[in-house]
C-alpha cells in the first residue's frame, strides 16, 4: 500500500484543485452574465465605472464622463449596491417658537 499512497494523494489533490477552479469559474461567469447597462462595476485594475454598453466581448464604462472600452473579462464584479447608494440623512426642522413680549 505504501507505493500507491503517494500517487493516490497526488491524484486526489489534483482533482480537488480542478473542482474548485471550475466552481470559481462558474461563479465568475454568473456574475458577468448578470451585469447590465447602468450597473456600477469595478475592473481588475481597480477602476470604478458605470456600464454604458455591454456585449459578448466588450464593455463600455462611463467614468465621470469619459467612456472607456474594456474586454468583458477585465471586469472583477459589481460594486455592492448597499455601498453604492448614498445615504440620505434628514435633519430635523426646528421651528422658531420665540415668545414676544408686548
Amino acid at each position: 500500500m505504501g507505493p500507491f499512497l503517494f500517487p493516490l494523494l497526488m491524484v486526489a489533490m489534483l482533482g480537488f484543485m480542478i473542482f474548485s477552479q471550475r466552481k470559481q469559474q462558474k461563479n465568475r461567469m454568473e456574475v458577468l452574465n448578470q451585469i447590465q447597462k447602468g450597473d456600477e462595476i469595478i475592473t481588475i485594475g481597480g477602476l470604478y465605472g458605470i456600464v454604458d454598453e455591454i456585449n459578448e466581448q466588450k464593455v463600455v464604462l462611463d467614468v465621470d464622463g469619459v467612456y472607456l472600452t474594456f474586454e468583458r473579462s477585465a471586469i472583477r464584479g459589481r460594486v455592492n449596491q448597499a455601498t453604492a447608494v448614498a445615504t440620505v440623512v434628514e435633519e430635523p426642522v426646528v421651528e422658531d417658537t420665540a415668545v414676544t413680549e408686548e
